[in-house]
């Protein structure tokens, strides 16, 4: 049996199981770790606007330019959520990941829950033309910004900021930041990524703890005067230096993530070659696993390599400054790099939904039940789904 043959049978064969699951309500699930989001959401995964709302509400930028028009949903909580097996039949076509949206009923405390819709999912429309008191649905600006964030493997705010700046968006930049999990969690691959900048933007004066102080800065977009060496030694303006460190922050957060990537998905390779599923194993399931394993394989390489060429673009213009103290390449990349967020957001945005998914699902240690063959051909029918976005078939 050929590649396409298997896919399409054991796909046939899935779809035709999950018909016969009941539907369960999985709402608790939804809003029973909202207090917990601050702490541990990841940028990619997670936009928390209750928690900027709370941050940030002083900030001139917030008014001017919200990330939404509707109060209250600029407020929410967006997630990348994986759909469950029973909660696929919410949508008219087929679906593994879904833009689910949060209301909390009280930002300030987060543990009363609130309630949740998921992005098109059925009942969507009516939804939006009940909350926003509105009849036509597509026309809404809210409704747009929604839909083109469902567009996306993920919601970290350097692929957000680039995708919705092609449609005519442009919230303030109060909304795009780093997570303070995933800030805490780069500090020290910033600081040493920064370190030979600080020296040439600075001289010694500024090494070791001041550079980490500096780093925390960049991460967190405050730029006061301690940086102003820095906007001097690239020669831009004030409002071109904000948008040069954005531009960094966000390679910065890539750069980290492709490192990051390597080990977890050398892990699931690992475990591509390794797994067993537990059960009788149906001769279209047999043979799509057959076809599958290998070509995921391939295509995770892959991805993980283009990933590397883009970034050594910023490699060769940061070396060109801290070595040759040119700083007209990086100053010029800075300005320019973000046309390459797209592409970078949506390689870390999918391969990181595998790694996070399958250190959940089947790392999890021995004691963990192994899934049927029928429910591992599912979750790598949604791998090779989420990487045919990057652009290649099925081999």
């Amino acid at each position: 049996m050929n590649a396409v043959a298997a896919y399409e049978q054991a796909r046939a064969l899935i779809q035709g199981r999950h018909g016969e699951q009941n539907k369960q309500n999985n709402n608790s699930r939804d809003v029973r770790n909202l207090a917990n989001l601050g702490e541990t959401a990841s940028t990619s995964r997670v936009l928390n606007l209750s928690a900027i709302a709370l941050t940030s509400s002083r900030d001139k930028e917030y008014a001017l330019k919200p990330f939404f028009r509707d109060s209250q949903l600029n407020k929410a909580i967006l997630i990348k959520h994986t759909l469950r097996a029973n909660e696929r039949d919410l949508f008219s076509r087929l679906k593994r990941t879904a833009t689910k949206i949060i209301m909390p009923f009280d930002p300030l405390d987060l543990k009363l829950g609130g309630r949740s819709i998921m992005v098109n999912q059925i009942g969507f429309d009516a939804f939006c033309r009940s909350h926003f008191n509105i009849d036509d649905v597509s026309s809404h600006i809210d409704v747009q910004i929604l839909r083109l964030l469902d567009q996306l493997p993920s919601l970290d705010p350097f692929l957000v900021r680039e995708h919705l700046s092609r449609h005519g968006f442009r919230p303030g930049a109060c909304y795009l930041k780093i997570s303070p999990y995933d800030v805490q969690r780069m500090i020290g691959f910033a600081n040493e990524e920064i370190e030979r900048l600080v020296m040439t933007a600075f001289g010694d004066a500024l090494v070791g703890g001041a550079g980490m102080k500096l780093a925390g800065k960049i991460l967190a977009n405050e730029l006061d005067k301690e940086l102003w060496p820095l906007r001097h030694t690239l020669r831009m303006s004030d409002e071109e230096f904000s948008d040069g460190i954005f531009s960094w922050r966000g390679f910065l957060y890539f750069k980290w993530r492709h490192i990051e990537l390597q080990e977890e998905m050398r892990r699931v390779l690992d475990g591509l070659a390794s797994y067993q599923p537990a059960g009788i194993m149906e001769e279209p399931v047999r043979d799509y696993l057959k076809e599958a394993r290998p070509r995921l394989a391939r295509r995770i390489v892959h991805a993980i390599s283009n990933m590397g060429r883009t970034l050594n673009i910023y490699d060769q213009a940061y070396h060109a400054l801290v070595e040759g103290e040119n700083a007209g390449p990086f100053r010029r990349f800075l300005l320019d790099g973000p046309n390459l967020f797209f592409e970078l957001g949506e390689n870390i945005g999918i391969l990181g939904h595998i790694a996070s998914f399958w250190s959940y699902r089947m790392a999890g240690g021995p004691t963990q039940q192994r899934l049927s063959p029928i429910e591992y051909a599912d979750v790598l029918m949604d791998f090779e789904d989420s990487l045919m976005i990057l652009g290649s078939g099925i081999e």
